[in-house]
């Protein structure tokens, strides 16, 4: 599953994407690995429990399923502070969380191909390079 969201990451936005993803794990017949692009994310405006609390909830979701991999595609400090707290939160349960830098280590690391994970040929806009972001909380 590859889920890139765009524009500003918000606490409601980042609600909605756990309850679809939530849903998706239920309906699923087998666990699935995924990949999340954040490349097009130009702010961040989530306070700290807010993350804390998706990832406390990602982590006891995952105490009662197969292990299962979490690439983030990160491109911005403020991104990279988010993922590296989600990452901090669930490392002791089975969702198997990583940030890179590069889509192809974390195509390597998901065992797909790079170009399965290659950015959206709709997106209106290129990656940002590494960057402070805007309206961060975090």
């Amino acid at each position: 599953m590859v889920f890139r969201p765009r524009g500003v990451f918000t606490d409601k936005r980042i609600r909605a994407l756990v309850k679809m993803l939530d849903e998706a794990e239920n309906a699923a017949a087998r666990p699935f690995n995924r990949f999340t692009d954040l490349s097009q994310l130009f702010a961040v405006d989530l306070d700290v429990e807010a993350v804390l609390a998706v990832s406390l909830h990602r982590q006891l979701t995952y105490t009662r399923r197969a292990p299962v991999k979490s690439a983030y595609f990160v491109t911005t400090e403020a991104v990279a502070r988010v993922a590296k707290i989600h990452t901090m939160v669930t490392e002791s349960s089975y969702l198997r969380v990583k940030m890179f830098e590069k889509i192809g280590k974390a195509a390597r690391w998901l065992g797909v191909p790079k170009a399965m994970l290659e950015l959206d040929p709709t997106a209106s806009e290129a990656p940002r390079k590494r960057g402070r972001g805007s309206r961060r909380r975090i």
